[in-house]
């Protein structure tokens, strides 16, 4: 959550305002906050991996 909070700043910050209506970058806050909230959720919920269906087990 505390890069939430930085992202949150960034775009509070007065400087990063005046960047912000003239510059448009491929990636915004909004994707990176996207992205924090994609990584905690895989956090949260880890995919279970069986090795024992694994290809190289199976021979």
């Amino acid at each position: 959550m505390d890069a939430h909070l930085a992202i949150a700043e960034i775009r509070n910050h007065p400087e990063y305002q005046a960047i912000a209506k003239t510059y448009s970058p491929d990636l915004t806050l909004g994707d990176a906050a996207t992205a924090l909230t994609y990584l905690e959720w895989e956090l949260e919920n880890p995919p279970s991996i069986n090795v024992a269906k694994l290809e190289a087990f199976l021979e």
